[in-house]
């Protein structure tokens, strides 16, 4: 195929899910589903650790930024492919493509970001109790969130940065619903390998450090538990950290796939199956693990409905 400079590509065309047309109201109808539950699920969880005073903890003020990341992160990917099912019209503009992929990379980071934290205060609480009101302090507690800030602003920046360099062939269909980093990688024309190294080593490197900060966390935390002689100590503290490691196991597990999947089989659908589960599956779980088991979750949750219904 014949390059075709940046500046005169106009758009991608996003391939979606399915080409089939019976199976588009069907996917347009599960989306939609997914995507009410995930804002109202995760607006649930923020309104209750706001409206709760005994849920102004770090733990709690971690997890309410989570959730608010995670409302505006399968924000940037879910309308758009909504309606193109409904306009089917797919395209998309190369400067909104830029914006799509700089937003996933900003609030992806922040996800990595936040949950990284979490990870540090669950160490703090089970490693050093004495010491966790001192440590964890509103103080430090809201110059991580800026820390997950700056870093996950400068790792969607250089991301977009890279991409903006390249020189994309005359053949631009992205076989799946957004703008896709990996995908994207397939479809340039320029150095291919110099510049899948590049993305891949700021990949390794802005993603790398969260999950060394996580791993060097629940080290600890697995050493201290186990040094605990009492079984209903050590079956608490392990609890204490369940909901978290779940979300982290989801989190970058299918994070991994998707890039996994794309450089497996970069020219087809399949790798769309692994996004869905890292922009809209895992966002619309998080409340549900964070809640299903935590009773001041629940109780919060109870308290705020039975407010609401009062106005009612």
């Amino acid at each position: 195929m014949e390059p075709q400079n940046i500046t005169h590509v106009s758009g991608f065309l996003l391939l979606g899910l399915s080409g089939e047309p019976a199976l588009q109201t069907p996917i347009f109808g599960i989306f939609l589903s997914m995507y009410l539950i995930t804002v109202i699920g995760n607006l649930l969880i923020i309104l209750a650790v706001s409206y709760d005073s005994h849920l102004h903890t770090p733990m709690y003020f971690f997890l309410s930024n989570l959730s608010l990341a995670d409302i505006v992160f399968t924000s940037t990917t879910v309308p758009k492919m909504l309606d193109d099912i409904r306009t089917q019209h797919k395209i998309i503009t190369y400067i909104n493509c830029l914006i799509q992929l700089s937003l996933l990379n900003f609030f992806g980071g922040m996800d990595s970001g936040l949950i990284t934290a979490m990870a540090c205060d669950r160490f703090v609480a089970i490693c050093h109790p004495l010491h966790y009101p001192n440590i964890m302090n509103p103080r430090l507690c809201g110059l991580l969130v800026l820390v997950s800030f700056i870093y996950s602003l400068l790792d969607s920046q250089i991301h977009c940065l890279i991409v903006s360099q390249f020189i994309f062939c005359t053949d631009v269909e992205i076989p799946s619903y957004f703008c896709n980093l990996p995908q994207l990688l397939h479809l340039t024309c320029s150095s291919t390998s110099t510049n899948t190294i590049l993305v891949y080593c700021m990949s390794i490197i802005f993603g790398g450090v969260p999950v060394s900060l996580i791993l060097f966390s629940y080290t600890r935390i697995v050493s201290s538990i186990l040094r605990i002689s009492s079984p209903g100590g050590k079956s608490k503290a392990f609890s204490t950290c369940g909901s978290h490691l779940s979300v982290v196991c989801l989190f970058y597990g299918t994070g991994l796939g998707v890039y996994l999947s794309a450089v497996v089989s970069p020219s087809h659908r399949s790798g769309a199956v692994a996004s869905v589960m890292y922009t809209v599956v895992t966002p619309m779980l998080n409340p549900f693990i964070y809640s299903l088991r935590n009773r001041d979750i629940k109780r919060a949750l109870k308290k705020l409905l039975g407010r609401l219904a009062c106005f009612k």
